[in-house]
């Protein structure tokens, strides 16, 4: 299974793992999935760490170095048809990296991994 990793998910992955739901622990632990993290997540906490309201363990650019090494982490680059879609996407989320993150959920086939309600609200394979 492919899954796509919300910024939550991502954070708690690497450093509060008692955070994720037993299921979405045990989908990103398991050798059969692979984990996948968009860069529009990439520059959503690159924002939110220049504007004080995210603090990680290290640099992002070696924490997503690790989790690429160590975890075989792959990086989702954002592509037309991921932007294109967002006008047919009904307006659940006024979050712009959410609904980028469910056009490209939808796109690659991918379980996205987050335990946002609003979210949840879409039509897409949600794991929490």
């Amino acid at each position: 299974m492919k899954l796509l990793l919300d910024v939550h998910a991502f954070v708690w992955w690497d450093g509060a793992k008692e955070r994720l739901s037993p299921t979405a622990l045990a989908a990103c632990e398991s050798p059969a999935n692979t984990l996948h993290f968009s860069l529009a997540s990439v520059w959503e906490m690159q924002i939110k760490q220049q504007l004080g309201k995210l603090t990680l363990r290290r640099p992002l650019e070696e924490l997503l170095r690790e989790h690429e090494e160590i975890n075989g982490l792959q990086l989702e680059p954002v592509i037309l048809p991921d932007i294109l879609a967002l006008s047919s996407l009904p307006p659940h989320h006024r979050d712009p990296f959410d609904r980028i993150l469910v056009a490209q959920a939808n796109r690659g086939n991918f379980h996205l991994v987050s335990r946002d309600p609003e979210i949840a609200r879409y039509h897409l394979d949600l794991l929490w």
